[in-house]
């Protein structure tokens, strides 16, 4: 049977940075660190004698080679409008993103209080700047939610140009409707915490539901991190026969339908799940064939892994060869461990949305980054370009 390789859209074009100095950078886009050197191509000048300030390039970079203009064609602090702040939920992408945009991240001061209150002062002047931070709502959940709405109010009271929230993980994007009477609608209470603590934007990486950008006021730039996981699939030789893509639910079917189409149109199953309560799933029955295949079950997130282990059983059951399980938010609350190391999947591949613990690894786990892919966004909204430029744009899903 002939083997194929699938190819993906997630490759990175080459850019011109207006703001950066004469620089070559040779790197390859891969979700993993890249090694990437970095050549002056050119005596540093400036115009008033002074040394400029050279941002360098660490871990992360886009493939090809990308060349650079000298920094005198520009005005002099083009470079140190874009500034880029991080939280304390996920420093190591934060740094990856700051890396890839050829950036120090800046210096902020985030402390608590003996009483658990959050104090946070910027170390440096972000007075008519861009300013991204890079924050996302993972557990504890309302600790850092609390901890984004202070650093907005104090880039604010800084008086920085433009403030955008970069929520790699929205964690009450789950709570974007009423299913029973009597509930609340949190994702657009915390949207209308965000806007009014003054975030000019919002950058958020796969939303549990595509309507929670309408919850927002302010514009919402939407990524989706499925690219950077078919780009690891990419590397991957699977007979195009054998495979199939499995939605774990209903709601997931669109998600799942437009990775099956970029995986040379593969087939497509469905995981029939009725939930009796909050992280409590019960697996019915499958729609679609996958006796003999190697199936790939995709979903945004994976919280108590209650839904994809249970879809895992019945893929088993009616026969599949191997079950791949991917996502992009990793939140592994327990007992998500013991069941993804069960021995139901051969490979379970996230993205660096949230941090991965050490305690929370095994095996069969695959981290992927999605540090270029934010990066990259980053830098087209600051210069005005289109974030929906491929390879960085959605999945088409409709």
């Amino acid at each position: 049977m002939a083997s194929m390789v699938f190819s993906s859209s997630v490759s990175s074009p080459n850019l011109s940075r207006p703001g950066f100095s004469s620089l070559r950078c040779l790197g390859t886009f891969s979700p993993a660190p890249l090694d990437v050197r970095c050549r002056l191509v050119q005596p540093l000048r400036s115009d008033n004698g002074l040394l400029p300030r050279v941002p360098i390039l660490l871990d992360g970079g886009l493939s090809g080679a990308f060349s650079v203009p000298s920094t005198q064609d520009m005005p002099a602090r083009y470079d140190t409008r874009l500034r880029i702040f991080s939280g304390t939920a996920n420093r190591d992408l934060s740094q990856e993103i700051a890396s890839y945009l050829g950036l120090e991240l800046g210096k902020i001061k985030i402390k608590r209080f003996a009483d658990g209150e959050i104090y946070v002062q910027l170390q440096e002047s972000v007075r008519g700047c861009d300013v991204f931070l890079v924050q996302p709502t993972c557990p504890p959940a309302n600790e850092n939610l609390m901890e984004l709405l202070i650093m907005i109010d104090a880039c604010r009271r800084a008086s920085a140009k433009n403030i955008t929230a970069v929520i790699p993980y929205f964690g009450y994007a789950r709570a974007d409707r009423k299913t029973q009477g009597r509930e609340s609608i949190a994702a657009k209470l915390v949207a209308n915490m965000i806007t009014e603590a003054g975030a000019n934007r919002v950058l958020a990486c796969d939303l549990h539901s595509g309507q929670s950008m309408g919850y927002f006021d302010i514009p919402v730039d939407h990524v989706y991190g499925q690219p950077v996981i078919l780009d690891y699939l990419a590397s991957k030789t699977i007979c195009s026969n054998d495979l199939v893509v499995v939605s774990p639910d209903v709601g997931g079917v669109a998600r799942a339908r437009a990775f099956a189409k970029k995986l040379s149109d593969a087939p497509l199953a469905i995981v029939d799940k009725r939930r009796h309560g909050h992280n409590v799933a019960e697996v019915m029955n499958l729609i679609g064939d996958v006796r003999g295949k190697v199936a790939v079950m995709v979903d945004d997130m994976i919280d108590t892994a209650g839904t994809i282990a249970k879809g895992a059983e019945l893929l088993h059951q009616e026969g599949a060869r191997e079950v791949y399980a991917c996502t992009t938010h990793a939140v592994f609350s327990p007992p998500a461990i013991e069941r993804l190391s069960s021995g139901l999947f051969q490979e379970v591949i996230i993205t660096n949305t949230l941090p991965v613990l050490d305690k929370k690894s095994f095996p069969q786990l695959t981290v992927l980054s999605v540090a270029n892919l934010l990066g990259e966004t980053i830098w087209r909204v600051y210069d005005d370009c289109s974030v929906g430029h491929e390879p960085y744009s959605t999945l088409d899903i409709d």
